[in-house]
This record gives structure tokens, sequence and C-alpha cells, in this order.
């Protein structure tokens, strides 16, 4: 693992590939310097920052058992998600982290695991799929619940395809709109959770996306019978220093940067869901 003295400095990464995955979507493939690694663990995200422009906060999107390379999914939205959408291969990127808290895998052992997700809230999980398939006899039953808006939306298809392929992995994917030719499942991705099969006693529940989605699915999951304090959810927001010292991420007591990305729900059921918070 590559060490940084300094969590405020930022180490150049090369671009070694870059990937079209939807229109506005693009997932970089990147080279640690010197030839070392970079290990994580998944949910926790980096500050990746374009010399320049300025830094972001994005989550890993990779294969946490892959050190070699640094893999992020970034939705080309604003200035310096444009710019690194603009990056090519040989380009400079630097990168801090990783920070904050993640995916509580080590606590669904011997557990049902039911994953849901929307549009691009999907990156910040795939490292968790990746770890729960490299290690699939530790878990119970496993599903992925995942919706996009169009088909046309859909991320990672190919690897959704394998995924699905899988007999000891359940995938549904619905979408919002659809052509007539679409096959699949119509609607939000809330109405997948009763065809799911988990244990809602015990079952251990992700859930990222938009807010809307997570505040409905965390709603449909207690309706289930799971309880708040086994249902995790990813609360990226709007960080700028990525250690908790500049107030940004504040969210009632927690501080997003430190205590999370990946909170239990009933820890922010307070402010869950509220305006300006």
């Amino acid at each position: 693992m590559i060490a940084n003295a300094d969590p405020m400095m930022p180490r150049v990464f090369r671009v070694r590939r870059k990937i079209r995955e939807l229109r506005d979507v693009y997932t970089l493939l990147l080279e640690p310097p010197g030839n070392g690694e970079f290990s994580f663990a998944a949910g926790q995200f980096n500050m990746l920052y374009v010399f320049g422009v300025g830094e972001v906060p994005i989550s890993m999107s990779g294969d946490p058992g892959q050190t070699q390379t640094l893999v992020h999914t970034v939705r080309s939205v604003g200035a310096v998600t444009r710019a690194i959408s603009a990056l090519k291969s040989g380009d400079a990127l630097g990168v801090r982290g990783p920070f904050g808290s993640h995916w509580p895998l080590e606590k669904a052992a011997g557990r049902d695991v039911v994953i849901i997700t929307g549009g691009l809230g999907l990156a910040p999980l795939r490292p968790a799929v990746h770890q729960l398939l490299a290690q699939r006899a530790r878990f119970g039953k496993a599903a992925l619940l995942y919706g996009a808006r169009t088909p046309r939306d859909i991320l990672y298809q190919r690897e959704l395809e394998r995924w699905r392929g899988r007999l000891d992995f359940q995938v549904e994917v619905t979408v919002d709109a659809a052509p007539g030719s679409w096959r699949g499942n119509v609607g939000v991705v809330t109405t997948l959770v009763p065809r799911a099969s988990f244990d809602p006693a015990t079952a251990i529940a992700f859930v990222c996306g938009p807010e809307v989605m997570m505040r409905f699915s965390v709603l449909e999951l207690e309706k289930c019978g799971v309880s708040k304090e086994r249902i995790f959810i990813s609360m990226e927001r709007n960080m700028k220093c990525a250690i908790g010292f500049c107030g940004h991420c504040q969210f009632g007591s927690a501080f997003l940067c430190k205590d999370g990305p990946i909170l239990a729900c009933d820890r922010v059921q307070t402010w869950f869901g509220k305006r300006e918070i």
C-alpha cells in the first residue's frame, strides 16, 4: 500500500485506460506512482484532483482485491468532473485517500445480504459486490436490486449480465421508463424488494443512490421487517477537505468525511430526508 504522511497532499497517478460507460459517465483505470499498490475497503472514497481545476470526492468502484489498479467511475456534471472525464491515457491525476468508512461485510458473515441501488449509486457498491462474490461461502443468500432511468442508463451492463448468470447471486434490474422493445422490469427499484430472497429478521442491507430513492428503499426494507441498525446507507455529500476539518460534510452530529460516508440508518434517521441538512 502507498503510504502518505500528509492527507492533504495529493499523489500523482497516471491514467492507464478510460472507458465510456454511458453518454456522460466514464470509468478511469489509474496506475499508482512507482509501480506501487493501492489498497482500500469497499465503500471508501478518494479526493480526485485535476491540477489547475480543483478536486472532488469520488468513491472507489473497482475490486478491492486488485491493488495494482485504482478504479473510479465519474459522471461529467461539473467543472472538475468534466476535466476528469476529458483525461486521456498517460495523463496525470492527483489522488488523496482513501478516506471514510466502508460497507460492513464483516457484520454480514452468516447472514443474507440485500443490495439496493439506483443510477450511478451502483459504482460505490461495486467493490462490495466484488468482495461478496469473492468470499461467497461466508454469506447466506445474496441479492442485488438495481434501478435505472431507462435501459440506455444501465451502468456496467456486461458485468450485471455476468453476475446474473451466477446461481448463487440474485440480480434484478428495473427501469423507470422503457421502449416497447424492453423485456425487463419497469418501475422504481423499491418494487423489486418483494422479489428478493432474504430473511428480513437477520439480513443486512446496503443502499446507495439518489436520496429520495434511499429514503423509500429504507421504508420498504423496514416494511419487510429489516431493522434500521441493519440497513447501511451511503451519505456522499459536498465534501471539501475529506478529513472533517472544513465542516462542509457535517450531518447532524456526524462528520461524513470521518464518520461516513457509510452509516447505519438508525444513526442518521433523525436528519435523513430533511431539507437543507
